[in-house]
């Protein structure tokens, strides 16, 4: 019997046990073959309008899940190879030269590592085509997607996971070389130090969680108060949550131990007392999952959200179907002609209006744009005649005229501030030789001009924009508003509008806007969405093996326990607990932490609208993935204890 036959032996013999592992190897594969061959697909390619740009998010989201699967096919690769150290001790008393063990224990990572790119490539080409389609529909694209084997993505992927499978077959390799014959036989009797509680470390624990959670709670106004805040916010968490499963749990599992009468009653004793001895391997255990869950939901989140409001982000950057600036007769009839040539898109609404450009002096003003002197910012002045001439245009609610020595501003699209911030400021218009000083009277929501930085729009009387018109040093801009029908398929019309866009002509378009945005958003929730089922998955998988290494170490003390007359049910009935609490434990803190996190990031507008939808997504999907596991698990721990 030759070494490779005898692994390939052990392989067969062991599937069962390496089911998991090798599934697990399986999927990060079908993933990152599907993202590399989406990269090289024409048809996608052919429907997005910034390819380019999106075609190296793909790349980077690439490198992300090579570093995450890795870091994971490492990780299990080192349970297994623990879980063997008995066997390979055995050999090795057998007579068994080290080079032929190390080079058996190479060549059964070397199979294993094969089979599953191999499966995983066929699975992934087989579902190219379902992930293709998938990506289109949340591009909104009515695209048939051809089935298509693409040999570059069958090489990079061949190429990226036989790097890291050969580094995990040289950590198998050496294995023989790292411990003693006496060390191998005793893996299995190694224990852990029994942590001593500390209530003040506990304490500590809590006080940081709570500093990080109250600091979310705090209004977050400039981008240097914003970094800070995130940045204590995550310090702490990350300490927090890491000395909170080190220090605070093994001080509450102690104080269990006194409650007697609990403690004694059946098998709480024994899973309690597992509980402690295992915590202190299991802290950073604890500590990853939750704080990569939370990470993982928040990403998640943020696309689904980002995805759910493309509409409203696209009419706050372009209110009507197409809107320019009046570049004279010449240019106008050239833009209207294109317009009103789409049959397929007529128009419901044409306007004209005027707006002036002034700066102003806003030092008494809230807010501030960056890279403009506070006594001379560029902004845009409407009557509120032409105001309402647009609101109406796009169906909206016309407001009443201000007074003279008052003016509305109109939200800028990424303000955070609230009405109170900014009502009754001062801001001093340069008309002339003279400056004029008006206070805030209202901050208007729903923006009627294209986006422009900086985004400073303000509703004026008509007599006060009247009297500023005659102002020499002020730029009068005339804007043509077009409303069409179905403003979200004019595709033809809106290319066609934006080829003649330069920085006087100010061209915008609904479409544009919309596109990119239904873009970037679907490729960010296609991207998350399943970088975030790998994580869960694979922390899932991390949990598991953990707990198979501590059924595989506790093995004879459960028989001790069963010949002493404890029955199969109470073993299963306090594996069941113990798994319960070890499951439970990072989940509960990991959505703890999202669902603060989600707050902070609401607070700065980073998501908005309504993202009830993808949180109860987020937490069902994690929920679901985790029960999954759970059981596995406790039928797994089960049957190599208690059969």
């Amino acid at each position: 019997m030759t070494v490779f036959s005898l692994a390939k032996r052990n392989v067969l013999g062991n599937l069962k046990n390496y089911l998991i592992y090798f599934a697990s190897m399986i999927f990060s594969v079908v993933i990152y073959y599907t993202f590399v061959s989406l990269q090289f697909s024409e048809e996608i390619a052919a429907n997005m309008q910034k390819w380019e740009g999106l075609l190296e998010v793909f790349s980077q989201a690439s490198i992300f899940l090579i570093l995450f699967s890795g870091v994971f096919i490492w990780y299990s690769n080192s349970f297994f190879t623990k879980k063997r150290k008995k066997e390979v001790g055995l050999y090795a008393l057998l007579g068994v030269r080290k080079r032929t063990i190390g080079n058996m224990l190479f060549y059964e990572n070397m199979l294993m590592g094969v089979g599953a790119v191999a499966v995983g490539i066929v699975l992934g080409t087989l579902l190219s085509k379902l992930f293709a389609m998938m990506f289109l529909k949340l591009l909104d694209s009515a695209v048939k997607v051809s089935f298509h084997i693409s040999m570059d993505a069958i090489l990079q992927t061949i190429i990226v996971f036989a790097c890291i499978i050969l580094l995990t077959s040289l950590h198998s390799y050496r294995l023989i070389y790292r411990f003693q014959l006496v060390q191998l036989f005793q893996a299995e009797q190694e224990g852990e130090n029994l942590p001593k509680p500390s209530w003040i470390t506990a304490a500590i624990a809590v006080i940081l969680l709570a500093f990080a959670y109250w600091l979310i709670l705090q209004p977050m106004t400039t981008g240097a108060q914003t970094g800070r805040n995130f940045l204590l916010i995550f310090a702490s968490m990350i300490v927090g949550t890491y000395m909170l499963f080190r220090f605070g749990i093994i001080y509450l599992l102690k104080l269990a131990q006194k409650l007697k009468s609990r403690y004694y009653h059946g098998m709480n004793i024994i899973s309690t007392s597992q509980l402690i001895f295992r915590i202190q391997g299991n802290t950073r255990m604890f500590t990853m999952i939750a704080l990569l869950s939370a990470l993982t939901l928040c990403l998640v989140t943020v696309g689904a959200s980002a995805y759910y409001t493309i509409s409203k982000v696209a009419d706050q950057e372009a209110p009507f179907s197409y809107m320019q600036i009046s570049q004279g007769e010449a240019f106008d009839n050239q833009v209207n002609t294109i317009i009103s040539t789409d049959g397929d898109h007529p128009v419901q609404a044409q306007l004209k209006v005027t707006a002036l450009r002034v700066t102003a002096d806003l030092t008494s003003f809230y807010y501030h744009p960056s890279g403009f002197r506070a006594n001379a910012v560029p902004i845009k002045l409407l009557s509120i005649n032409a105001y309402n001439q647009l609101a109406k245009a796009l169906q909206r609610e016309e407001l009443s005229p201000p007074p003279d020595q008052k003016l509305m501003l109109i939200r800028p699209m990424h303000a955070t501030f609230s009405e109170s911030e900014v009502l009754d400021d001062m801001i001093s218009l340069n008309s002339g030789n003279e400056q004029q000083s008006l206070t805030i009277g209202k901050l208007v929501e729903g923006r009627v001009l294209p986006w422009g930085f900086p985004d400073l729009c303000f509703i004026v009387s008509d007599d006060l924009y009247g009297r500023l018109l005659k102002g020499s040093s002020n730029e009068l801009l005339t804007y043509n508003a077009y409303k069409v029908k179905d403003q979200q398929t004019t595709k033809r019309t809106s290319d066609t509008l934006m080829k003649l866009k330069t920085d006087q002509n100010g061209m915008s378009s609904y479409y544009y806007q919309y596109r990119q945005g239904i873009e970037s958003a679907g490729l960010n929730i296609f991207i998350l969405g399943f970088l975030g089922l790998v994580f869960l998955a694979a922390t899932g998988c991390i949990i598991y093996f953990k707990q198979l290494t501590d059924a595989h170490a506790d093995k004879e003390r459960y028989q001790i326990l069963r010949k002493i007359g404890v029955s199969r049910k109470e073993i299963r009935s306090s594996i069941a607990k113990q798994t319960l609490f070890v499951f439970i434990l990072p989940l509960i803190l990991g959505v703890a932490h999202y669902l603060m996190i989600l707050k902070a990031l609401v607070a700065i507008q980073m998501i908005g609208g309504n993202f009830i939808v993808p949180i109860a997504s987020s937490i069902i999907a994690y929920a679901v993935i985790y029960l999954s596991y759970y059981v596995l698990c406790v039928n797994s721990f089960n049957r190599i204890v208690n059969q």
